[in-house]
């Protein structure tokens, strides 16, 4: 088993959602850390962690960044990071408890290894890419304002796409 320190620099977790329900806002967190525990003989028992900061929302709106860290979304001032914990690998999906505001629900990612390989510098690193589909509601993450015809301002099914690199920690 190897342990390998996520390269936040060259990691991205993005995630979309619909906006009055005729256009879809897309996101990233920028403030994100976690290991990856690999084991390249048996990778079904690979875990990884991760966190992320709520308040390093950037939709490239800081009006609607501001309110996506009020208490009506992520609270960021009274909730801690949301973080992943993968509880189980089967090669392709990572199954693991995601917490969003306090709230842990099982979510399932779907999961794409990129491969391994040496930097110009001589560090290991691999890379990998995941997809999931949330019900934000299902976080405690509810407010939304109606609209005429029976829409809504934002959308429950909130898409989630992290592109990962990790280094090898040498320690």
């Amino acid at each position: 088993m190897t342990t390998w320190n996520l390269d936040s620099a060259h990691t991205q977790v993005n995630f979309s959602a619909k906006q009055m329900m005729v256009t879809t806002v897309r996101g990233t967190f920028h403030d994100v850390t976690g290991t990856i525990e690999l084991d390249e003989t048996d990778p079904t028992r690979s875990r990884g962690a991760f966190s992320v900061k709520a308040a390093s929302v950037d939709t490239n709106f800081g009006a609607r960044d501001t309110h996506l860290r009020s208490a009506d979304f992520f609270d960021v001032e009274n909730s801690g990071p949301m973080t992943f914990k993968a509880t189980d690998f089967d090669g392709t999906t990572a199954t693991g408890e995601l917490t969003i505001k306090g709230v842990t629900r099982t979510v399932e990612l779907d999961v794409e290894f990129l491969g391994l390989g040496l930097d110009p510098w001589g560090n290991q690193r691999l890379g990998f890419e995941a997809n999931t589909v949330i019900n934000r509601q299902d976080f405690g993450v509810t407010f939304n304002i109606p609209l005429d015809g029976g829409k809504v301002m934002v959308g429950d099914k909130v898409s989630i796409h992290l592109a990962v690199e990790a280094v090898h920690n040498q320690s």
